[in-house]
């Protein structure tokens, strides 16, 4: 068990994670219709604006230059996450792990020469931002589809329960390149319009850009974990069922489930966060698995209308949108969901709801039969 220390969110919503709770409390969608980037179709997703990044990150961090989107967002969510934590990024007791499903793969369009290489590269992309504050270590990189956010922070846990570190910066950063949405549209997996999880009218989803970062670190005693969350299990399975189709009976992400429900009665549970992409494959799996897993009543609700899907990003920014809201004492409502789809048996929230939970469960799920859940609790002094 890892406590929570700091965390930050930039996103079409906003670019801290008061701004993107605020959005997503008021299931106010940053999806919007896009067209051009040399695709032959347009597409719905959420896209940030670069030039108002650039003018943030600028403020913050100083001159862009020479920085894609993905690398400028990535630092600007590090740097808001760490100030006032009291934490020197710079030491070689802190751990950044970083997580991402492309990269900088829109540089593939870009002229070779135009670039350095290298920047292509997920190693590398990690290293510029840890050694951009100073830090000693290599970096952890985290690739592992549409779970990668959730891999990582579970990488993050383990390091520090070995006493390896004190602290991990987990910061997950995805983009929606020309590559990335050619892909999904190939797929017939994206929707005509803003996405709706678990609705009677789901018709796919949508893409978004993010980068989100959480800093974690080990709780020594009551008056510092006194009012805190802390990530107190995660799972991660693969249930080898196909390349990019969801196993049918849930097997992987029951497994997950099961194995963080370990850690704690299912009672003090407010929420579960779903995966929630809105396609009939995943929202299906998720209600099996659920059931499986005797969560089938608790109230579920899904990000994805709100920030799209971002990928290697949604592990820590659906995470921290969550623990925002177990805070507060809310279970958000699902941006887009208005009617129940036919095989949905779950309490899919609406709206917002109150809940005195001290518990939430985040769900994930990714191509190659890959899922994990993170179980966060507040402390017992809460």
């Amino acid at each position: 068990m890892i406590s929570w220390i700091g965390d930050s969110i930039v996103s079409p919503s906003g670019f801290t994670s008061a701004e993107n709770y605020e959005a997503a409390k008021a299931r106010r969608s940053a999806i919007a219709p896009h067209a051009g980037d040399g695709l032959a179709e347009p597409y719905h997703a959420a896209v940030i604006n670069k030039e108002a990044l650039a003018a943030a990150f600028e403020q913050r961090c100083g001159s862009p230059a020479g920085l894609t989107p993905l690398e400028q967002a990535a630092i600007l969510s590090v740097a808001q996450a760490t100030e006032g934590t009291g934490i020197n990024p710079a030491s070689p007791k802190v751990l950044f792990v970083f997580s991402s499903t492309k990269g900088n793969i829109h540089l593939l369009d870009a002229e070779a020469d135009s670039y350095d290489r290298n920047k292509l590269y997920l190693w590398h992309t990690a290293s510029l931002i840890a050694r951009r504050f100073g830090n000693p270590n290599e970096p952890v990189v985290v690739s592992n589809a549409c779970i990668s956010g959730a891999c990582a922070q579970i990488a993050a846990m383990r390091m520090i329960e070995a006493g390896r570190y004190e602290w991990a910066v987990v910061t997950g950063a995805d983009m929606a390149s020309r590559f990335v949405v050619s892909g999904f549209q190939s797929l017939k997996a994206l929707a005509d319009g803003q996405c709706r999880p678990f609705d009677a009218n789901r018709a796919g989803l949508n893409l978004g850009e993010a980068a989100a970062t959480i800093i974690y670190g080990k709780a020594k005693g009551k008056a510092e974990s006194a009012k805190s969350i802390s990530l107190r299990a995660g799972s991660i399975r693969n249930d080898a069922n196909h390349i990019s189709g969801p196993s049918r009976t849930a097997e992987g992400a029951f497994l997950a489930l099961n194995d963080i429900l370990k850690h704690a009665d299912k009672k003090d549970i407010a929420f579960v966060c779903s995966h929630g992409t809105a396609t009939p494959y995943n929202d299906r799996m998720e209600t099996i698995a659920l059931q499986r897993a005797g969560l089938d009543r608790i109230p579920t609700n899904s990000l994805k209308g709100s920030f799209g899907h971002t990928l290697g990003a949604a592990g820590t920014l659906e995470s921290i949108i969550s623990k925002w809201a177990l805070t507060e004492g809310l279970a958000l409502g699902t941006c887009g969901f208005e009617e129940p789809a036919q095989d949905c048996a779950l309490p899919v929230a609406a709206h917002n709801i109150a809940s005195g939970g001290s518990c939430f469960v985040k769900m994930l799920s990714g191509f190659g039969g890959s899922n994990a859940a993170l179980l966060f609790a507040k402390s017992e002094e809460d």
